[in-house]
Formats: C-alpha cells, sequence, structure tokens
C-alpha cells in the first residue's frame, strides 16, 4: 500500500476508533484522553509510519526488533514514540533496550536482567511493562496470573516486585493479552484481572503502577471498559498487513 492508500485508510479508520474508545471510555466513568493509541506498523512499510505521524499520532509499536530497528533508523528525529509489543529474544535484549522508547513485553526474569544491564550499558532506564498471562492459555507468555488463589496472586507479585527492583528497569504498569474468542465473558475477566492485579501490585518498591497495555483490534473496546490506558492496534488502523 502507497503512503497516500495509508492516508486514506487512516482518515476513514481513525475517527471511528476514536469514537469507540470515547463510547468504551464513558460507559466505564472515564475520559477518553487516558487512553493512547499504539498504532502497530508490524509487517507494513515504511509510508505506514509516515501515514500514522501525519495522523497525529505519535506511538508506534513494532512486534520484531529488526523491523523496529530499521524504522527507528528511518525516522530519527521525527519525535516517534516506538513500543516494543512483541517478544523479546534475550540475545537481542541489547538491541531493543538501546531503540525502544518502552517496551511492553518483559515476559520473564532472564529476559528482564538482559534488558536492565543493556540499558544500563546505553545509560538510561528503560521504561517497560511486565507482561502477566491473565487468561491462563498455555501459548500465551507472560508471568502466570490467571488463578483466583492467594498462592497464585503472591506469584505474580512476586514477579513483578523482581521486575521492579533492577535498576536498569523503570516498571511502569503491566500488559496482557486477551483470548481470541467472541465470548466477550472470558475477554472481560482477563483484562479485569490484570488490572486488579495492577492495583494489588501498587504498593511495591520501585513500581509505578500507571500503565494497563490492554485490548487489540478485536477486544480494545472492552479493554478501555477494564481500564486500558494503551490499546494496540494494527488492522483496526492500517488493514491487513501485506503477506
Amino acid at each position: 500500500m502507497s503512503l497516500p492508500n495509508f492516508r486514506r485508510r487512516l482518515g476513514e479508520s481513525l475517527p471511528r476508533v476514536l469514537e469507540r474508545i470515547a463510547a468504551a471510555a464513558e460507559r466505564s466513568g472515564r475520559e477518553p484522553g487516558a487512553v493512547r493509541i499504539v498504532a502497530v506498523t508490524k509487517g507494513h512499510p515504511p509510508e505506514a509510519v509516515e501515514a500514522v505521524l501525519g495522523a497525529g499520532l505519535a506511538d508506534v509499536g513494532e512486534n520484531r526488533v529488526e523491523e523496529l530497528e530499521g524504522k527507528a533508523l528511518a525516522f530519527q528525529g521525527r519525535g516517534v514514540q516506538w513500543h516494543m509489543v512483541g517478544h523479546v529474544q534475550s540475545r537481542k535484549a541489547p538491541r531493543a533496550a538501546r531503540l525502544a522508547t518502552i517496551l511492553h513485553s518483559v515476559d520473564s526474569i532472564r529476559l528482564a536482567g538482559r534488558l536492565s544491564r543493556a540499558a544500563e550499558g546505553a545509560g538510561r532506564r528503560l521504561p517497560v511493562l511486565v507482561q502477566v498471562n491473565a487468561s491462563g492459555e498455555a501459548a500465551k507468555g507472560g508471568f502466570p496470573a490467571a488463578g483466583t488463589s492467594r498462592e497464585a496472586l503472591a506469584e505474580a507479585l512476586e514477579g513483578i516486585a523482581e521486575v521492579s527492583a533492577l535498576p536498569g528497569l523503570a516498571a511502569v504498569g503491566l500488559m496482557t493479552m486477551a483470548p481470541f474468542t467472541k465470548d466477550r465473558a472470558v475477554v472481560r475477566a482477563t483484562f479485569r484481572r490484570t488490572r486488579e492485579l495492577l492495583e494489588a501490585a501498587a504498593g511495591i518498591e520501585g513500581f509505578d503502577a500507571r500503565e494497563l497495555s490492554m485490548g487489540m483490534s478485536n477486544d480494545f473496546e472492552t479493554a478501555v471498559e477494564e481500564g486500558s490506558t494503551m490499546v494496540r492496534l494494527g488492522t483496526t488502523l492500517l488493514g491487513p498487513r501485506p503477506r
């Protein structure tokens, strides 16, 4: 898709997305301005990023470190807030720590340690979100947070505390992914569980419980209703990714 086509697509999709976010925020007694759109340009060419910036959005998400690297270089000095939203392999942590404005997917202590050391080496504290598995799906990454027992809560809080204690990281919230299902009750329960975990973690030293990265193209309205402060939108904004 060319730059004019991306601009045309965003001109149609972004107003509708903003209306849906505003309606969901109103239903839950929140201000629409409390929700940030992260435009996920994964798999799209640089023209998509150009169109996103032209539409007034500054937060751009990428899933792969290599793609983030190329686009960050191409748009250097343009004020882009780069969100690394995909899984990061430990060996790629140094590159992610150098490039990302914020990293959404800290899913293990091992990765957190690598990121912390890399960020310190780069002379920065990297803002991160602790990824939690609030659905219990085996295929999902993140610290386990699906149970309702005290033991399950304690395990999740311990993981958040360990990440928050690392000197190279600034843990500013949580990220989760809901199951891909039409059952809204299951989706809502996943998001609600994550919000409740954020509230429970608010007293952890070094943890700034202010961000909830929840909601994608198929479920972002429910996420906003349950307290999301960042929605990660790709297809809804930009259309299907090229093969």
